[in-house]
């Protein structure tokens, strides 16, 4: 449900950006969506579809970038994406990690006319 929240701050932030520029309308906006961010694509299409309707941002093309879980050992440096639940090091067998990606959600670009 927080897709709801989520997809209503996408289009503000799309038509701000928009508006500043004097665009016409919004065509493209392309999101990077992290594996941990627990983000349903399908779930913002649907809501963007409904909450889109008479803005600037109405017909836009939203496109998703998935981007992998990538995690740093504490103990020896080594990065590396982890196998489903399995957060051992494969250099030294430790498990105090770090995520270094995979918690992303931000807008990256949007394209107007």
């Amino acid at each position: 449900m927080h897709e709801l929240a989520v997809t209503e701050s996408i289009i503000s932030i799309a038509e701000r950006h928009a508006q500043q520029a004097h665009a016409k309308r919004i065509l493209r906006i392309s999101l990077v969506i992290g594996e941990l961010s627990s983000i349903v694509d399908d779930s913002v299409q649907f809501y963007f579809d409904h909450l889109a309707a008479n803005t600037l941002a109405e017909g836009a093309q939203l496109v998703f970038d998935r981007r992998p879980l990538s995690l740093r050992c504490e103990a020896c440096g080594q990065t590396w994406q982890p196998p489903a639940g399995d957060w051992t090091c494969p250099r030294c067998g430790q498990t105090r990690t770090r995520v270094e990606a995979g918690r992303e959600f931000y807008v990256e670009s949007i394209e107007v006319e």
